[in-house]
């Protein structure tokens, strides 16, 4: 991750402040341990995770570029811009980064001995509210449960050990944000990104901007998530592009005015050809 490790606890400090909160007042809002936030505001921690530094920069609104000071400045001001004038790259993550995540539904079906539609079903009537967060992945464990007629159950880890990289699009994420602003834009139960990046499942790069619905309390296609995403990348809509395998998604975005890339997941290797198009990248990378 690119940042000033050395003075980052101090930026972050002196953001804090101005902003007027205690260090108790900024773990809630960023859903941070108070002595995460310590560690880091005194050194301890040189280096967060992105994911973390995210967290961080929405709840104090602002940019990551603004917390963690010019030196983000400078790397904006080196990147490039399409024949089309995209400068800014929103990859979504199921469907795009990770695939086969509704095996963990058939997977989930064979060892209670129910029908695959019954599960599907269950999981698809609350799946907008617990990727809004308004439901904890506890909450939502014990609902399915009951739904089902189950003891218990722990879908985080049904989805985590059925999940993998979609082929290929690891190494364009990873040239994508070493030439474009670069960010994820996705609709995903709370803490399911963090272990994927944390398992290299997707990559664990510098992002420019992280939009997790859980932490926003909005799932595409809503339009206030998209004018919300839009404001934190900082440009205007005909700068955006949006990276996604649903249609409803991407023709929201292209309502609003952003370029648009449906990503076909039942044909990942031409639909990986196609990004690489998109961002005019080099076949032979």
């Amino acid at each position: 991750m690119a940042m000033d490790e050395k003075g980052l606890g101090k930026r972050l400090q002196e953001m804090r402040r101005s902003a007027g909160l205690t260090q108790q007042q900024l773990c809630q809002a960023a859903n941070l341990s108070f002595s995460t936030l310590t560690k880091i505001e005194r050194g301890a921690i040189k280096a967060p995770s992105i994911f973390t530094v995210n967290s961080i920069a929405s709840a104090l609104g602002m940019g990551l570029d603004e917390l963690l000071g010019n030196s983000q400045g400078d790397r904006r001001s080196k990147l490039k811009e399409t024949r089309s004038g995209v400068r800014f790259v929103f990859f979504d993550v199921n469907g795009c980064l990770v695939r086969f995540y509704h095996r963990a539904f058939a997977k989930l079906a064979k060892d209670y001995s129910l029908p695959p539609d019954l599960v599907e079903m269950a999981f698809l009537h609350y799946n907008d509210e617990v990727c809004k967060g308004n439901l904890t992945m506890d909450e939502f464990n014990g609902i399915i449960a009951k739904r089902l007629g189950i003891s218990s159950l722990d879908w985080g880890n049904y989805y985590l050990s059925s999940v993998e990289p979609m082929p290929g699009m690891n190494r364009i994420v990873t040239w994508a944000s070493q030439n474009y602003q670069v960010g994820l834009l996705t609709n995903i139960m709370p803490g399911l990104l963090k272990e994927l990046m944390a398992r290299d499942i997707v990559p664990n790069l510098h992002y420019d901007c992280v939009i997790d619905s859980s932490q926003t309390g909005m799932v595409k296609p809503d339009p206030k998530l998209f004018e919300f995403a839009q404001t934190k990348a900082g440009q205007t809509a005909d700068h955006l592009l949006l990276v996604d395998d649903t249609r409803e998604n991407i023709a929201q975005a292209e309502s609003m005015g952003w370029h648009v890339l449906w990503f076909d997941y039942a044909q990942p290797d031409e639909s990986v050809e196609q990004v690489k198009m998109a961002l005019e990248m080099d076949p032979r990378d």
